[in-house]
């Protein structure tokens, strides 16, 4: 079991390295995610061992072959507390640190930073109504050729993820987000920030939070696709930022 769980974690680290894992974290929150993804997974990798190398040996130890006779038993007190006791400790190994990480995420109290983020088909409207920054207001559009889009020209790295105007926000500060829609359901996702929060018309969404901690790319999924990039700067960078479009490399967005 140890050797499994060990195994298991070694592949986890192989698949981060080879990108098949979640986005490399920018913030506390995606590394406890991340952590917490890992921790399940290798439980999950240990039952499944356990269980199924307990079956197949039982099966094979007790062969008909072997003169062995299938017992026959009925209602049996100690195996039935078994098969319950012990699922109910594997749910709460399960059920403790996802919760844990659930609260935190929703914990938008003593936020340094508050935005709202209003969802409108291919683009993203970014209020500053709280802290640095406060009273900015810009609106991010997607900007893949149309020629992409309709299939003349070859799609681009970034097909359908870039923007012209991102949203940034400073390093190391509590950021609080506040998601509406002026149109139908979106979904305002940073993977790399640990942050998904649906858009619902008519209606402010209950906040996310963060503490970025270096930069991070972020898109939003809906009825289409569409990117964003969270950058860190002051407010007095964020309007340079957003007066024109910027030329920095963007990093490699997920497309899982």
């Amino acid at each position: 079991m140890l050797a499994c769980a060990l195994a298991t974690a070694a592949a986890c680290g192989a698949a981060q390295a080879l990108e098949w894992n979640l986005q490399p974290a920018a913030s506390s929150m995606a590394a406890t995610i991340h952590d917490l993804h890992e921790y399940v997974m290798i439980l999950c990798t240990a039952i499944f061992v356990g269980v199924f190398g307990f079956m197949f040996y039982a099966c094979y130890a007790h062969r008909k072959s072997k003169g062995h006779v299938a017992a026959q038993f009925h209602e049996n007190t100690t195996v039935e507390i078994i098969w319950t006791v012990i699922p109910a400790i594997i749910l709460v190994a399960f059920a403790w640190p996802v919760t844990k990480s659930v609260i935190a995420q929703k914990d938008t109290s003593a936020a340094d930073l508050t935005i709202k983020a209003t969802g409108i088909q291919w683009k993203w409207d970014y209020e500053y109504i709280k802290g640095e920054g406060e009273g900015i207001h810009v609106l991010s559009t997607i900007t893949t050729p149309r020629d992409q889009i309709e299939g003349r020209e070859p799609k681009g790295e970034h097909y359908l993820l870039e923007v012209d105007n991102d949203l940034v926000v400073p390093i190391g500060k509590k950021v609080r987000i506040l998601t509406t829609a002026a149109d139908v359901v979106h979904a305002w996702w940073v993977p790399a920030l640990g942050l998904k929060q649906d858009a619902i018309p008519g209606s402010a969404a209950s906040a996310s939070s963060c503490a970025a901690r270096s930069t991070a790319s972020c898109r939003s999924w809906c009825a289409s696709c569409r990117r964003k990039t969270i950058r860190s700067g002051s407010a007095r960078r964020r309007r340079r930022c957003w007066r024109r479009p910027t030329t920095r490399p963007r990093p490699t967005p997920s497309r899982s």
